[in-house]
């Protein structure tokens, strides 16, 4: 496993596979190598003109493509209900969600069009209500597995329940590594109830390590401490978009992969290097948090998976 590449994905024809925030960096990687491995790929993202070039840029380099594209600002609940209801309309199952999207470290507080911390409402509440609206589709996919897109900053988050939201103090890393560990517990607290309800689904997560996108330029910059050590860092300790894509196409495609698996790169700290189980903070697997965030997240959304999963 320690070698493994994109050679390794066992072919993806006939399976279908949406990737959130794939015009670029890692999702643009991951949806590269799933149409290259015959799936068939929904592209999803804010920007139309960026998504129009991703498609004909794989297409350039796999004319069998099998790519289209589709708006979804996960800033906007009636987006993501708008896009679930269009996929629905032309599709009749989906085998693969990557939850991929995200904001990193914005440096003043934002808000999403739904009035949510922009960080944790794009990075994770959107990615929550999008799975949840998905959940019939997937649940008459073929092996159905969600692959939720953590970080090792994961490592450094916690839940405020006090405060999800950055209202009363907003930290710009603070408020991502919150939404990072949110999309962990997400990954583990889906597979749980899962399992508890029969909806056969394989729920894991990945995290990148130290890959070099556009990430940090987009949120924090070259700017402060964090812009400082990333250029200080990045030459020795990173890796190209498309390996950091890798443990995500482990997830995803391996039927080496675990459920409430989590998977990383091999190097030191977990940086760089080929996919491998990661590190899971304790925290991760606090059972009374981790039902607490699902709940509050349902409340928030107005999306409950009980619900959805009655119409699969």
């Amino acid at each position: 496993m320690t070698d493994w590449t994109i050679a390794d994905i066992p072919s993806q024809d006939g399976k279908t596979a949406i990737i959130t925030g794939a015009t670029g960096g890692l999702g643009y990687e991951t949806a590269l190598a799933l149409a290259g491995a015959g799936a068939t790929v929904v592209v999803t993202g804010r920007n139309d003109v960026k998504g129009r070039q991703a498609i004909e840029r794989i297409r350039g380099q796999s004319a069998d493509a099998k790519i289209s594209y589709e708006t979804l600002d996960l800033a906007s609940l009636a987006s993501v209900a708008d896009f679930a209801t269009r996929f629905a309309a032309s599709h009749g199952s989906l085998d693969l969600l990557i939850n991929n999207a995200g904001v990193m470290a914005l440096p003043k507080r934002q808000t999403t069009a739904d009035g949510f911390e922009m960080q944790f409402g794009i990075n994770y509440l959107g990615h929550y209500a999008l799975t949840a609206r998905l959940l019939p589709l997937l649940r008459r996919g073929h092996q159905p597995r969600v692959v939720n897109l953590s970080s090792l900053a994961h490592r450094s988050g916690v839940i405020d329940f006090e405060d999800l939201q950055g209202a009363k103090s907003y930290n710009p890393f603070k408020a991502y590594c919150q939404s990072k560990l949110a999309m962990l517990i997400f990954a583990l607290e889906l597979q749980r109830r899962s399992d508890a309800a029969g909806w056969g689904l394989m729920s894991n997560a990945a995290h990148p390590g130290f890959a070099r996108t556009a990430l940090i330029a987009n949120g924090p910059g070259n700017s402060g401490l964090l812009g400082y050590l990333g250029k200080l860092l990045q030459p020795i300790a990173s890796h190209s978009a498309a390996a950091g894509a890798l443990p995500t196409l482990f997830a995803a495609t391996s039927p080496a992969a675990k459920a409430a698996g989590y998977y990383g790169p091999n190097g030191f700290y977990e940086m760089k290097g080929p996919p491998v189980p990661a590190k899971i903070m304790p925290r991760a697997k606090d059972a009374a948090v981790n039902a607490r965030l699902w709940d509050v997240s349902a409340a928030l959304t107005g999306v409950s998976f009980g619900q959805v999963a009655v119409a699969a």
